[in-house]
């Protein structure tokens, strides 16, 4: 309603005289009216051939005319003019015949005839509105002489906000009447103007990721497009300060989570070069730091403090990824167990479960580069387990069993794709996954026994049946082979041949530090190995020494001793250690029928519960949590 009471003032300034007389007396107006109406019509027609002569010899006398794309002659843009031309332009925006390009090409023109700052606020913001409805209407994202173009109005617009203080643009203020005057501010005045600057820089950041995913991720094109991040990130930087002035708190959350977004899953020598193309000019109150881990520390922490729950839920999940990117893991395992987002997360947006995804993904794999065995196998379950790795984690689109999936739904699903330059090594991944495994699981068979249906690993379990089954195996060829003839090899006791299977997988080469990786996995594969043996041929022997085992497995005696020890201490082995002469004592240790009845009962109970906790999370839709 406002608008259109301004609108109305507009229109009602122009015609004070004629509304007065006619206020005076309305019928004698609407007469004479008449009467001038019919006069001009009689006297109008002769005049237009004069007219129509007239201009065709001023055209000829004075040279061209300028003619645009669609014919229509174009006036000259002047001083006097400009704001008249700038609101035809804006009035036709979004009308039936209208086209976008030409309103553009006037915009532009516009543009290089804006001396004042007031003339060139109201031609940007006009003209980025117009470029982001080109690509709206085209449905794709821009070109990239477009995108550049935009990048560079959008610098120029917050240029000019941050060098005239007088003009302040806001989203929370009403449309200002200037009366098609250019406007210059006293001093000390400030001059409010309605408009969103962190509006045209979201936009602009989201069609830069459109613009990753519709080019393909192995030219060089895709790499040019790369270099043009630094740029993208100092006008997220610069929009930041700039909102940080107006004290707008949303505005300055919605910036530092796009900033994060940008510099999370990056290495701290690329974050480094990306804060280092930031203008020193440009300095914030609230990010001040120069070290690539404070740098996120502090991003997130200001989000911690912001009233959105998306923007909280999203910076602690890209607090976590960072630190598993960086090998620190039990601090990313203790900020998620803290932050109980595992609870609630099937209740977030799509977006918001892939960085969930990621992160367990990534806290398995800084797991595996330290180490630790059970608790990487256990956060790698959870997303490996589904077989949809490629969809949970948003690096493919699966396509359906049956028939061809709807175009709009391949178009939607291909949005949500991350660029390829964030993607995580899904070959890699499986390799990880299955090791772990392979690890945990051989070891267990082992102390079952041949008869156990219990199983660690469900996908490690039904590769490796697969595998036995097969009537001929030849060498191992890709990484699943590998594994599977490792994983055989463990099982009767062969670690020498499982170490060289597990080394001759080539992708241990991608991961940073791999020299350690190797050596970690060697003593691992020792020491399972050596505690698979003693499970399988534990019944063959009386007392066997510490040195052989130490020489059977290229292990220290020491070494022997605290795994032999662990396992008795934990009941897994029914055995004594003898001090004086290092001996292992083997008890045989038959079971009575109640006993064995009683574990079986055991057993089945444990299933049985299995299945209902399976079944309960089900009804209440808990298990949306990774299918999303």
């Amino acid at each position: 309603m406002n608008n259109l009471k301004q609108k109305m003032k507009k229109i009602t300034k122009q015609y004070e005289d004629l509304i007065t007389e006619y206020r005076k007396n309305p019928e004698e107006f609407m007469v004479e009216e008449e009467e001038e109406e019919i006069i001009e019509e009689k006297v109008k027609k002769p005049k237009a051939l004069d007219t129509s002569k007239s201009t065709t010899e001023a055209d000829v006398d004075d040279g061209f005319s300028q003619v645009g794309k669609s014919g229509k002659i174009i006036a000259e843009i002047t001083q006097e003019n400009l704001f008249a031309r700038l609101k035809e332009v804006l009035e036709s925006r979004g009308k039936k015949n209208t086209k976008r390009e030409d309103q553009i090409t006037v915009l532009e023109a516009l543009l290089r005839n804006a001396i004042s700052p007031f003339q060139k606020i109201s031609v940007l913001q006009a003209l980025l509105a117009s470029r982001f409805d080109v690509s709206v209407a085209q449905g794709n994202c821009m070109k990239v002489e477009t995108w550049k173009s935009a990048e560079r109005e959008l610098n120029q617009l917050l240029h000019i906000l941050e060098t005239t203080p007088s003009f302040v643009i806001r989203e929370d203020v009403e449309e200002y009447d200037n009366e098609e005057k250019d406007i210059h501010p006293e001093p000390g005045q400030m001059i409010q103007l309605r408009g969103s600057i962190i509006s045209y820089t979201e936009r602009l950041d989201e069609d830069y990721t459109k613009s990753l995913q519709s080019i393909d991720p192995h030219s060089v094109e895709y790499i040019d497009r790369l270099r043009d991040e630094p740029g993208l990130y100092t006008t997220l930087v610069r929009t930041q300060i700039y909102y940080e002035k107006l004290n707008m708190k949303e505005g300055i959350a919605r910036m530092v989570m796009r900033r994060l977004e940008h510099v999370y899953f990056k290495p701290e020598q690329v974050i480094l070069a990306i804060e280092s193309q930031v203008p020193k000019t440009t300095k914030s109150s609230i990010i001040q730091a120069k070290e690539p881990s404070e740098l996120i520390d502090e991003l997130c922490s200001y989000l911690y403090k912001s009233n959105s729950s998306v923007l909280r839920t999203r910076a602690i999940l890209c607090h976590i990824y960072h630190y598993a990117l960086h090998n620190q893991f039990h601090k990313a395992r203790d900020m998620l167990l803290m932050s109980h987002l595992q609870d609630s997360i099937h209740q977030a947006d799509h977006p918001t479960q892939i960085l969930y995804n990621r992160t367990m993904v990534q806290i398995g794999l800084c797991a595996f580069r330290q180490g630790l065995i059970k608790e990487s196998q256990a956060s790698l379950q959870e997303i490996q387990g589904t077989g949809r790795v490629k969809e949970l984690l948003a690096q493919g689109v699966s396509q359906p069993r049956h028939g061809q999936p709807a175009a709009e739904t391949e178009v939607v699903e291909q949005r949500q794709l991350l660029p390829y330059h964030m993607h995580i090594n899904l070959e890699l991944l499986e390799c990880v996954f299955l090791v772990c495994s392979m690890l945990l699981e051989i070891p267990a068979q082992a102390q079952a026994g041949p008869n156990n249906k219990k199983f660690i690993s469900r996908p490690f379990r039904r590769l490796l049946d697969y595998n036995e089954r097969q009537v001929f195996t030849g060498p191992p060829e890709n990484t699943r082979d590998h594994i599977m003839s490792a994983a055989k090899a463990l099982a009767s006791g062969e670690w020498e041949k499982a170490r060289d299977f597990i080394l001759a997988i080539k992708i241990w080469d991608l991961m940073p530090n791999n020299e350690k990786i190797k050596s970690m996995l060697v003593d691992k594969i020792q020491e399972e190995g050596l505690r698979t043996y003693l499970f399988t041929y534990a019944s063959y022997y009386s007392t066997i020494r510490l040195s052989q085992l130490a020489s059977m497995f290229d292990l220290t005696e020491s070494k022997v001793s605290a795994i032999v020890s662990k396992m008795i201490f934990s009941e897994e082995l029914s055995a004594s250690l003898d001090q004086v002469s290092q001996c292992l004592v083997l008890h045989q240790v038959e079971l009575s029928k109640l006993q064995l009845a009683a574990f079986q009962y055991s057993e089945k109970v444990s299933t049985f519960v299995e299945q209902n906790e399976r079944l309960l999370n089900i009804g209440r839709g808990e298990n949306t949590t990774k299918t999303h």
